[in-house]
């Protein structure tokens, strides 16, 4: 005959707080947390810093050096004063891509999967996301403005138009992050630095960064002068060196509040169809 030993029962601890994993303050505690783990991330990866910091500093002084004179020359305007607006913005959209392939590999390899099954807010993924790219653009605005400095950049209009200046790409940079979130679940990781690539090249050639839309052919002058880049690319150089601020900064949020409200939803359906399948 034998004898059972027996049984030792396990003490689960108690739970540290009241709220549901569906509240709101789950929703802000689980977003801080995914804001922490991809800016860690981020800052581990050595191609990711080279990508969205030391890219457009080195693109800015190569800029400076070979064509600087010139478009000075060309438009009466220190040149500086059109680049570091300008690269700040590539940075937000180089930067906003590499979330992108980030993303994509979260979903090839399961991990986005596994979230979604902890007890966390739904949407905490998503909103960590974007707090994260919000948190990234502002870091390298600084970044590529104190080097910019360095260049001869100079804040010509107080301390409230140069903190508006840090601002802007951070505006800017959360609305093209949700349109690129909004691809991801669609179109293949490579397909997309493709296409975000020669996108992001072509607005960088044809803005007001470099010249004034005058200075382009006649065709192609009401392209230059209202698409995204060049509008913030105005409302920054008004706001450091001086010139019209209003109507180009009134441009450059209604660009990027369009981007956000026309593919938050397809960004949420996407984050959403990738965490549950995978795929």
């Amino acid at each position: 005959m034998t004898t059972t030993e027996p049984r030792t029962s396990i003490v689960l601890p108690e739970p540290t707080h009241q709220y549901g994993e569906q509240s709101a303050h789950a929703l802000v505690e689980h977003s801080m947390l995914q804001t922490k783990r991809l800016l860690m991330t981020w800052t581990r990866s050595p191609g990711t810093l080279f990508q969205v910091v030391l890219y457009p500093v080195l693109t800015m002084l190569m800029l400076r050096i070979v064509l600087g004179d010139s478009v000075t020359a060309a438009t009466g305007r220190p040149s500086i004063y059109g680049t570091v607006p300008m690269m700040t913005l590539i940075a937000a959209m180089s930067g906003a891509t590499v979330s992108a392939l980030g993303l994509s590999m979260e979903k090839s390899s399961g991990l986005l999967g596994r979230f979604w099954t902890m007890p966390m807010h739904r949407a905490s993924g998503l909103m960590g996301r974007l707090i994260a790219e919000g948190l990234r653009v502002f870091l390298t605005t600084v970044v590529i403005v104190v080097a910019g400095v360095a260049l001869g950049f100079r804040f010509e209009q107080g301390f409230l138009a140069a903190l508006g200046l840090l601002c802007l790409p951070v505006v800017f940079g959360v609305g093209f992050a949700v349109f690129v979130t909004s691809l991801v679940a669609y179109v293949d990781g490579i397909l997309l630095a493709n296409v975000i690539g020669i996108m992001v090249t072509l607005l960088m050639f044809f803005n007001t960064g470099f010249v004034p839309a005058q200075a382009y052919p006649e065709w192609l002058q009401g392209f230059v002068e209202n698409q995204p880049m060049s509008c913030a690319i105005d409302a920054m150089i008004g706001l450091s060196l001086g010139g019209p601020v209003a109507e180009p900064l009134m441009k450059t949020i209604i660009w990027s509040a369009g981007l956000f409200v026309v593919f938050l939803v397809p960004a949420v359906r996407g984050y959403r169809k990738a965490a549950e399948t995978g795929s």
